[in-house]
């Protein structure tokens, strides 16, 4: 009897070695070939789960926003403050280990890929609207807590958090800020938002 084939895993597996090419060697080494290679896989095996390198694209910049998911929904509980729960939601997208590392320079590569693909930034568009409003509704909550100054719009408040954090890492990757210079100014924006 042939042995049952796991689509997902399978496809899981290529896009990891998509992410370590394009970590490694930068975005435009990605090829079928690149990644078959670093997959340990025939090439015909990756086109037989993804058709071009934009599908493959698709498919492994949804991976990554998983594993930042995974991390998001492991950050705080009920009981957490709502500015320590959303400083520790936040940093998870700054690239502070070597995973956060790797997963920044494939998600900045993916922006400056689907800057010229509408299919490819669709993901990416829908990623930062499903973000922004979570930040939104937890800055919400806690100007109706009292934990956070009133003064502001949320949805403002969330924008201007998420693209501090995204810029904090793109420093962080090119080496101009290290990681607690960025930790220090991400810190103290949250200090305006929430009180020292």
């Amino acid at each position: 009897m042939p042995r049952k084939v796991d689509r997902h895993e399978r496809r899981t597996r290529i896009a990891a070695a998509l992410m370590r090419v394009a970590a490694e060697r930068g975005l435009e080494a990605v090829s079928l070939r690149h990644v078959a290679a670093e997959a340990s896989v025939s090439v015909g095996m990756v086109q037989h789960y993804f058709r071009d390198k934009d599908e493959m694209m698709v498919f492994a910049l949804g991976r990554v926003s998983e594993n930042v998911a995974a991390r998001l929904a492991a950050g705080g509980d009920a009981d957490t403050p709502l500015r320590e729960m959303l400083r520790a939601l936040l940093v998870q997208l700054l690239p502070l280990d070597e995973e956060r590392t790797v997963e920044g320079q494939v998600a900045l590569a993916f922006q400056a890929y689907a800057a010229v693909r509408p299919t490819v930034a669709e993901g990416l568009r829908e990623n930062t609207a499903q973000m922004r409003a979570f930040v939104g509704d937890r800055i919400r909550a806690a100007q109706a807590a009292g934990e956070a100054v009133t003064t502001v719009d949320p949805l403002r408040a969330a924008t201007a958090l998420l693209a501090l954090v995204e810029g904090l890492g793109v420093h962080v990757l090119g080496g101009h800020y290290s990681a607690d210079e960025a930790l220090a100014v991400f810190d103290a924006h949250l200090d305006t938002l929430f009180g020292p």
